[in-house]
């Protein structure tokens, strides 16, 4: 089924679909899949996968299957596998009763290596691993076949068999396809299928001494579950002949037709399984949760939306040649995306007290202030409280003053926002000559307007009022590195961002705030999208993670550079 909804987002994968469809191919249906490897948590590359193959089924009707290519059992969990579940439930999608494991096909996959080897298309080499490597060639040379390569279809069945019941060690031998070692595709000079590996699987157990190795499980996988477009990202593009080859020669009657496409680069971070591995072993982050990694986890943890990441995947598009996305754009969508969505407050992030000299000792006014400003109806308001002591930035006051400095300092008057305009008269330092508080008077006729006078006032400036304030800790995340492409300079770890985390533990929020629950949001004004940590939030405690600030610092930063 095809429609032509404007609001569908349009790439080459959708035309070839389109085409399929119109020329009567697929009559039972698009069926798609997303098949990770359970060997570490997804990172925002999975989910642009994960979007464009559950999207495509949705579309068009059809459905995507959520698929475990678990053949590699040293470096699988069962951790890996629940949170790729949690990950693909977050961003919205569901694959319904469709979610199979590669090894759910061992049976198959090795019945239908015996079938190639009696077809004599596969053989058991003796060679080792270094040895296979070496005589494979080069880009240029074409490689040497193995001195087993023309064994007879009896011995290769004999030896395989005896492979499968262990009585070979690990390493010794493996089965590999008898394509064509002088083949201009490197991929298509005799492939490994096979390797003998005595690790427990954490689905069939014990139950195999030898494991499929990828290129030849997943075309296999894809054609047992009917799958009619397999969407790969462009690295498979030169295993597309040898993913052909064995459906060509197995002569399935269902075979799928694998499509490619660019995978997602993204600046300032690295999108490497290894590396993200590298990073959570050796405890450089806090683990695959750490709101500065890519990972849905790590993301979900630092308080991104899913229909932030669904908007980003849109917003980037599918193509098929490899770029990189200024990590400015997701900060972009997720400021889009919570702009219209969440309240507003006040948060103190370093607080400064000040004395309002004529207000009343234990007077109490409350100030009634938009939760959205741009929109006051939509949210409704709240009451904020305002004494004689409220407490504002620190680095909204300055002792000397640059020209055009529109904040606090001596003699010079702002606005409270919502409040009325108070000017510094006095600043109280301690012994060592640091500011601890300022000595202020207000105008008690600008709690509801301009000064009557018409004089000029600094901007606004943020507070809370001491004695209502809620302590609040703040996590402030920043980029992981301190380049664009860690990936490519060298050790990347050497590039580690040493001011990516600050964690601020005498913040000070309005009231209002007190009552956030775990997982809420806020904007708090002037200073960024902030996410009630669901897991740290308790025992009376509130920690705010920073999503984003309001405005992509890093930028000028880079535009400097």
């Amino acid at each position: 089924m095809t429609t032509n909804e404007p609001s569908r987002p349009r790439n080459f994968i959708r035309q070839i679909i389109d085409d399929d469809l119109a020329a009567g191919r697929h009559p039972g249906g698009i069926v798609t899949r997303f098949p990770p490897e359970p060997n570490g948590y997804l990172h925002i590359g999975h989910a642009k996968s994960i979007c464009l193959n559950f999207g495509i089924a949705r579309d068009y009707g059809g459905r995507c299957h959520l698929r475990m290519d678990d053949t590699n059992p040293s470096k699988e969990e069962q951790e890996y596998i629940e949170s790729i579940q949690a990950d693909v439930r977050w961003l919205g999608f569901d694959w319904g009763t469709h979610y199979y494991h590669a090894a759910d096909y061992f049976d198959r996959l090795y019945e239908w290596a015996e079938l190639l080897i009696r077809k004599g298309k596969a053989y058991v080499d003796d060679q080792t691993a270094d040895q296979i490597r070496d005589t494979r060639g080069t880009l240029t040379e074409p490689g040497t076949p193995s001195p087993f390569r023309d064994r007879s279809v009896e011995e290769n069945l004999d030896l395989f068999r005896r492979m499968r019941a262990g009585e070979f060690p690990d390493g010794s031998r493996v089965l590999r396809a008898k394509i064509d070692m002088a083949a201009p595709n490197v991929n298509l000079r005799d492939p490994v299928m096979y390797r003998i590996r005595r690790e427990s699987h954490h689905r069939t157990g014990d139950a195999w001494l030898l494991y499929p190795m990828y290129d030849w499980a997943h075309g296999q996988s894809d054609a047992i579950e009917g799958i009619t477009h397999s969407i790969c990202t462009l690295e498979f593009e030169a295993h597309r002949p040898l993913y052909d080859w064995f459906l060509e020669q197995l002569e399935l009657p269902h075979r799928p037709r694998q499509l490619e496409f660019a995978r997602l680069n993204l600046t300032f971070t690295v999108m490497s399984k290894r590396m993200l591995n590298e990073l959570v072993r050796e405890r450089l982050v806090a683990g695959w949760d750490d709101p500065r990694l890519p990972t849905i986890a790590g993301l979900r943890r630092r308080g991104y939306t899913p229909e932030s990441i669904r908007e980003f995947a849109d917003r980037i598009g599918v193509a098929k040649a490899d770029s990189t996305v200024d990590m400015g754009l997701l900060e972009t969508t997720i400021r889009d995306d919570l702009n219209t969505r969440v309240p507003r407050a006040m948060c103190v992030h370093q607080p400064l007290r000040v004395v309002l000299e004529n207000f009343p000792e234990g007077e109490v006014r409350e100030i009634e202030a938009p939760n959205f400003p741009d929109d006051p109806p939509k949210m409704g308001f709240r009451k904020v409280p305002f004494s004689r002591v409220v407490l504002i930035e620190r680095e909204d006051f300055v002792e000397q003053p640059p020209k055009k400095f529109l904040r606090l300092s001596p003699g010079k008057e702002v606005r409270l926002r919502w409040g009325p305009v108070i000017r510094c008269d006095r600043v109280v330092q301690d012994e060592a000559g640091r500011v601890v508080e300022l000595r202020c008077s207000l105008d008690p006729d600008t709690f509801t307007g301009p000064p009557r006078d018409g004089r000029k006032i600094g901007n606004a400036v943020h507070w809370v009022s001491e004695a209502h304030a809620v302590p609040v800790t703040l996590r402030l995340y920043d980029r992981l590195f301190t380049v664009p492409n860690p990936a490519a300079r060298g050790e990347f770890k050497q590039h580690l961002n040493p001011g990516s985390l600050e964690i601020l533990a005498d913040a000070r929020a309005e009231r209002v705030v007190g009552q956030a629950k775990p997982g809420e949001r806020y904007q708090f004004e002037r200073r960024g999208y902030y996410f009630a940590d669901p897991q740290d939030c308790r025992d009376g405690r509130l920690v705010f993670n920073r999503i984003v600030p309001l405005r992509d610092s890093w930028a000028k930063i880079v535009a400097k550079g």
